[in-house]
């Protein structure tokens, strides 16, 4: 009788160290409990913030397929003093007896053209290849903004949009020049060809 109350005691001693740990447990779990729930609600909120972010890139994407690419790359401003300067000219040159005498300056035919340059494969360093494309320059061409659109597999193709004065720069020649960088681009493909 005495071993069994001297267990029952030891078992008591035993119960009232564990009490507190076990108290202190399920505070430090329910502490747990609410970090993991401010987790789950922080990435949650994240996730929403990403997928407006993805809706507003394709509203923006359905934008630039809507609005013309001449406002990509406008031409320079004048100078205030060349505007003045201009308009005098201007003012000088009025022929009120519509002479013949003096040839109109004739219109510079340009175009807007957007091009889809599809590299190798996903390892292609695409911010070289842009800047390779970049370096094609001529009398006539203006490279105005690109960006890279996800085709498939983690590939991106470079779409960039240039100005050509037609009767400087083939499109041909500019297609041809681009292939020629082999290290970088396997096509090229003109996405939109519109007359400015």
């Amino acid at each position: 009788m005495r071993k069994l109350l001297f267990q029952v005691d030891g078992i008591a001693a035993y119960v009232d160290q564990v009490t507190p740990r076990i108290i202190n447990l399920e505070k430090d779990n329910q502490e747990l409990r609410s970090l993991i729930q401010g987790i789950k609600d922080t990435v949650e909120s994240m996730v929403q913030r990403i997928k407006s972010v993805d809706s507003l890139q394709e509203r923006v994407e359905s934008l630039e397929m809507r609005v013309p690419y001449i406002a990509i790359c406008p031409a320079k401003p004048e100078e205030p003093e060349q505007k003045l300067s201009k308009e005098k000219d201007d003012n000088e040159d009025i022929d009120l007896f519509d002479s013949d005498s003096e040839a109109k300056p004739a219109v510079i035919a340009k175009s807007n053209i957007i091009l889809d340059v599809k590299p190798w494969d996903d390892e292609t360093n695409m911010r070289e290849m842009e800047k390779a494309v970049r370096k094609i320059q001529i009398d006539g061409l203006f490279w105005g903004t690109s960006k890279l659109v996800p085709l498939a597999f983690g590939i991106h193709k470079l779409q960039i949009s240039c100005v050509v004065e037609d009767d400087k720069v083939s499109v041909d020649w500019l297609t041809e020049q681009i292939q020629d960088l082999e290290d970088y681009v396997q096509s090229v493909d003109i996405a939109a060809f519109n007359k400015v």
